[in-house]
């Protein structure tokens, strides 16, 4: 007999989504020093609801040679060398993400993480743009896939810029705490948590054909492509 799949796992085809935001000086990945990063994990409670289960947070030390642009810093009001940040390297703060990332994706038996954001191209693309410069080895995020929330929140909420797709949910956004990857990663993840629980109480989860036939559910396998 099969044992069952973690309801993580039958969720999202086998993905393990990890809430990402990023803070940077610039919009280019590769020469745009990254300043700092959150990323929340989550997990399925007893009443099958998707809830925010960790958060991981680090100031980063701008890499070697990193440009930053003087609008950026304005408008996220960070001094990348105030020694009051606690700043860390690249390598640590994404050695520690990846160790956590890891270990919460098997105990979910998932078999790859899947970058969740706000625009999720920028933060993914900032996020392998750091791992590609510390030749992080056994990255377990998927290099390409994402789920976008500002894609769900237009759909679902009719709104995309985050602070107001979060009024829509009902879920208090303080616009002074804003910018600060910290913040922004965890009222992300409420906002996808009730998205995605806003559907399975709508009856949009699990669809007829996986209520049809239950071994479905338990072949769940992700393609590495």
């Amino acid at each position: 007999m099969t044992q069952a799949l973690h309801p993580l796992a039958q969720r999202f085809r086998g993905y393990f989504p990890v809430v990402i935001d990023v803070e940077t000086a610039g919009f280019n990945a590769k020469t745009d020093a990254l300043l700092e990063i959150a990323a929340t994990l989550l997990t399925i409670d007893e009443k099958g609801m998707l809830v925010p289960s960790q958060t991981l947070h680090f100031h980063i030390e701008p890499f070697e040679g990193a440009n930053m642009e003087a609008s950026s810093l304005a408008f996220n009001g960070i001094d990348p060398y105030n020694p009051l940040r606690g700043a860390v390297s690249e390598r640590e703060a994404l050695t520690e993400i990846c160790r956590a990332v890891r270990k919460a994706q098997k105990d979910a038996d998932c078999q790859r993480a899947v970058v969740v954001a706000h625009n999720s191209a920028f933060d993914q693309g900032f996020l392998n743009a750091a791992i590609d410069r510390i030749k992080l080895k056994r990255s377990p995020f998927h290099a390409f896939v994402s789920f976008d929330t500002t894609t769900l929140s237009a759909l679902a909420l009719g709104q995309t810029v985050l602070a107001k797709a979060c009024k829509q949910a009902g879920i208090d956004f303080d616009n002074k705490e804003a910018h600060s990857a910290l913040y922004d990663t965890e009222r992300t993840a409420e906002l996808f948590c009730y998205i995605v629980n806003r559907w399975h109480q709508l009856g949009g989860w699990p669809p007829p054909m996986l209520m049809d036939d239950p071994e479905l559910e338990e072949s769940t396998e992700v393609n590495p492509a």
